[in-house]
């Protein structure tokens, strides 16, 4: 595997790892309703709403908890694997 090839992987994974952390961080910041409607909430909110939003309306919560987060976070590293198996095919 190449300089270029590498940097390609760390940059990609380094990307995935960030946006999966903001997903957990604004699941963990849902519990803290004041938090979640600051500044910093609402950026976590852009980032996050618009990918969970497609696994909210596969999966419907259950009673007061919500498992599409759980499935979008699996759903991400499938992504991920995916991503990574073909660029190993085509680099």
């Amino acid at each position: 595997m190449g300089w270029n090839q590498l940097m390609i992987y760390s940059i990609l994974n380094w990307a995935f790892q960030i946006y999966s952390m903001v997903i957990f961080i604004y699941v963990i910041m849902s519990w803290l309703p004041n938090v979640r409607e600051s500044a910093v909430g609402v950026l976590f909110s852009k980032l996050s709403e618009p990918y969970l939003s497609v696994f909210r309306r596969i999966i419907p919560p259950i009673g007061m908890i919500d498992l599409s987060p759980l499935v979008a976070l699996f759903a991400l590293q499938f992504v991920k694997a995916g991503l990574f198996t073909v660029l190993s095919w085509v680099l």
